[in-house]
């Protein structure tokens, strides 16, 4: 090779080489959130609070970009091929299914405290204001001429723990099974049409006027109020409700592929930092930390909660025995039943 040869060559080299390393870098600083719908708002505070912070730690500049929708509707579009670097669901079974085709460590709820899940919501109802039906309780949900939006909990977390709330408080008041299939099967003869995920069953109540209640999380209250304005809706807490974990995990896939373990991980820790826990108070996610709870004890009104451990097994266990093609569930719900 000429001596002119070898200057070019060795300048195409370092061209190269700076590409590729400008290209990595981008790459390893850009992460995608995949996410359940009704968390949003939440997370769009919380990526401009980390990008803050992590630029306050690090130096570096990084880019967090939303994609939301139903929360298993996200997670089949992560095994489909969504190059998601984490994943932030509303159940566990979703990132289970992740976790079964690859995705996901097989132990992913075991590589962020509390089973990988930095907050927890519970179910409520939501009413028109005024609560023209007088709605209290569960029991006033299956009275005739009361009509329930529901999430269906086919596709939806949303529903599958407006679901379990429902079957969970037939059992903690002392029914048997038979009795709280009863119980379900009413409430879900009045509920006129199912909603696909969290904010269509939202949009289903509030802009298309159906029903005179919606069960959903605790946390959908405050996106309501921003969206549709204050005074909309009253929130009706019930005696009895369901802890619903918040579970999080990292896409080892897609951080491989684009070299973001690193971050993604650092993305997912800081989510039980008091900022992070402070951010999701402020959006109705029940915190973790017990100090940033008492701050906000008047957001979270006390009522008795039930696990999902404490009578299901686990939310794994409630899919085969409630949702799986023949289960419970199809006993139950019959699409424009009366």
């Amino acid at each position: 090779m000429t001596s002119r040869l070898k200057t070019f060559a060795a300048v195409l080299a370092l061209a190269s080489s700076a590409f590729a390393g400008s290209s990595a870098f981008a790459q390893g600083t850009t992460l995608l959130n995949a996410s359940y719908d009704v968390a949003r708002e939440f997370y769009k505070d919380y990526n401009a609070a980390f990008v803050a912070h992590y630029k306050k730690a690090t130096g570096k500049d990084v880019k967090i970009d939303q994609s939301h929708g139903g929360s298993s509707a996200q997670a089949r579009a992560v095994a489909d091929g969504l190059d998601a670097d984490v994943v932030t669901m509303n159940t566990s079974t979703d990132i289970d299914f992740l976790a079964n085709t690859g995705v996901v460590a097989k132990d992913w709820n075991k590589q962020f405290p509390e089973n990988a899940s930095p907050t927890t919501s519970t179910m409520l109802f939501l009413v028109r204001n005024g609560n023209p039906k007088g709605i209290k309780d569960w029991e006033d949900l299956v009275k005739p001429g009361v009509q329930v939006v529901i999430v269906n909990p086919k596709t939806g977390g949303n529903g599958r723990y407006a679901y379990l709330a429902a079957w969970g408080y037939v059992k903690k008041k002392g029914g048997t099974d038979a009795q709280a299939a009863e119980f379900v099967g009413k409430l879900f003869k009045n509920v006129p049409v199912l909603a696909r995920g969290g904010r269509d069953a939202t949009t289903a109540f509030l802009q298309r006027n159906i029903g005179d209640a919606l069960i959903t999380f605790e946390s959908e209250v405050v996106s309501i109020d921003r969206e549709f304005g204050t005074g909309k809706v009253d929130s009706v807490y019930p005696s009895i409700s369901i802890v619903a974990e918040n579970p999080v995990a990292l896409v080892e896939r897609t951080t491989k592929k684009k070299s973001t373990g690193e971050l993604a991980k650092a993305y997912l820790d800081w989510l039980y930092s008091e900022e992070a826990q402070e951010i999701a108070a402020k959006h109705a996610l029940r915190p973790r930390s017990p100090a940033v709870l008492k701050k906000h004890a008047a957001t979270f009104k006390p009522l008795q909660l039930f696990t999902v451990q404490e009578l299901f097994g686990s939310l794994g266990d409630a899919q085969k025995v409630h949702f799986n093609d023949g289960g419970q569930f199809d006993k139950l719900y019959t699409p424009g039943a009366k």
